[in-house]
């Protein structure tokens, strides 16, 4: 009986301890890691290499906090507009074109970078540039290849060949084939326009659009531009095509040049194979002299939204993607040309006939700078022209509508 009770007592001192044990705090440094959660808005076709380095910024971290990571494609052409439409439900990381980056620091949807000269020493400086506000860096720039040339296939075209719209236009007529150009873009249309002496650009308040595209004064009228597009037009061997139906058309073969950017390189290499050529713009036939084109050029950034719940953690996050590895994984995985300064030196970048191509047409290519009301009448005008001006209406009247409506207040 006395060992019974010796036992009994023996378990009651244990489950004693026990319950004592339990109910002993656990130590600070065992503490559930903090749960951080965050939304990334980038390009849908940038989907499957965004969650490559998400997943890495994860294992990085992982001993820090305990990360759930959303990623949303968000085009970065209209990031600024669907992220001001609700700011604190929007994106914690975003991918944006540099031309929106004045409009989203003036909303207050973007802080000034806390590194600013590590950002600085680590880019390129056209790159740096268009990330800031009157000096101030307010993105972390992501690419500097924000740019469009010109791709060709060598199966069809010489060199020579490559260098002249009109010749091109030509060339694709006889083998029942297409030139492709987006002329439902004014971005693209500019090209036309910008080395004629014709000028667009912002007013001093940073909003409004001056624009003398109807001028009939100039060496090059306004009209002039227009017939040109006009007889490009006119070939059967042209076409206006959105990016996406240009490369179905190159990988269809229906296509066999255009004009488009470092986005469409490697599955244009895919499709040509080693007829895959890419140079600067051509020249283009205008009032009986021959127009280099020009073009657009910009930066791809990535910014952290001001309203973002993990300030800290969101700023990582933008400086994970934006890293020197990171942005050489962007080049291998989907051509695009790096902004910061050791990934654009290396070999393979240098080697790159599309980045070669966007440096030679950096020669004749202005920083994209309009404002909002530059886009839809460009478009309609040269939406128009491309189907032919089937209702005749004088060029001269469209440029004016033009004019009025890109420089309206």
């Amino acid at each position: 009986m006395k060992r019974v009770c010796f036992l009994l007592a023996l378990l009651g001192l244990c489950l004693s301890l026990t319950a004592c044990q339990a109910e002993e705090p656990q130590p600070a440094d065992e503490a559930p890691p903090e749960t951080v959660s965050l939304t990334v808005w980038g390009a849908a076709e940038d989907e499957a290499l965004m969650e490559e380095i998400i997943a890495s910024f994860q294992a990085r971290y992982a001993q820090e906090a305990s990360f759930r990571i959303t990623y949303q494609a968000q085009s970065e052409s209209s990031c600024k507009d669907t992220l001001l439409g609700d700011l604190e439900g929007g994106a914690d990381v975003f991918a944006f074109a540099d031309d929106q980056v004045a409009a989203l620091a003036a909303a207050g949807a973007l802080d000034p970078i806390a590194n600013t000269a590590e950002i600085q020493a680590s880019n390129l400086s056209a790159a740096v540039e268009a990330a800031g506000v009157d000096g101030t860096l307010y993105a972390y720039p992501l690419t500097a290849d924000n740019g469009y040339f010109l791709y060709y296939n060598k199966a069809y075209f010489s060199q020579e060949d490559a260098g002249s719209l009109n010749r091109m236009v030509e060339v694709a007529a006889q083998a029942g084939r297409l030139v492709a150009m987006d002329w439902s873009s004014a971005w693209y249309v500019y090209a036309f326009f910008g080395n004629t002496g014709l000028e667009v650009g912002l007013n001093e308040d940073g909003l409004t659009n001056f624009c003398t595209w109807n001028s009939t004064e100039n060496a090059i009228q306004g009209v002039d531009v227009a017939q040109a597009m006009l007889d490009i037009a006119a070939s059967p061997g042209f076409a206006s095509r959105t990016d996406e139906e240009f490369l179905a058309g190159v990988q269809d073969g229906s296509v066999i040049a255009g004009v488009s950017g470092v986005w469409n390189a490697v599955a244009i290499q895919e499709a040509w194979g080693e007829n895959a050529g890419a140079v600067r713009l051509p020249v283009f036939t205008c009032a009986g002299q021959e127009i280099q084109m020009a073009s657009f050029s910009g930066c791809k950034l990535i910014g952290v939204n001001a309203y973002s719940k993990h300030p800290d953690w969101a700023a990582r996050l933008a400086e994970w993607i934006t890293n020197e590895e990171n942005q050489f994984l962007r080049f291998q995985r989907r051509g695009q040309g790096p902004s910061n300064i050791q990934a654009a030196n290396s070999p393979e970048v240098q080697a790159s006939p599309a980045i070669a191509a966007l440096l030679a047409q950096s020669e004749f290519s202005q920083l994209q700078r309009v404002g909002g009301k530059f886009w839809d009448p460009v478009t309609l005008f040269a939406e128009n022209l491309a189907q032919g001006n089937p209702s005749g209406a004088s060029l001269q009247a469209q440029l004016d509508r033009l004019v009025e409506s890109v420089t309206a207040r």
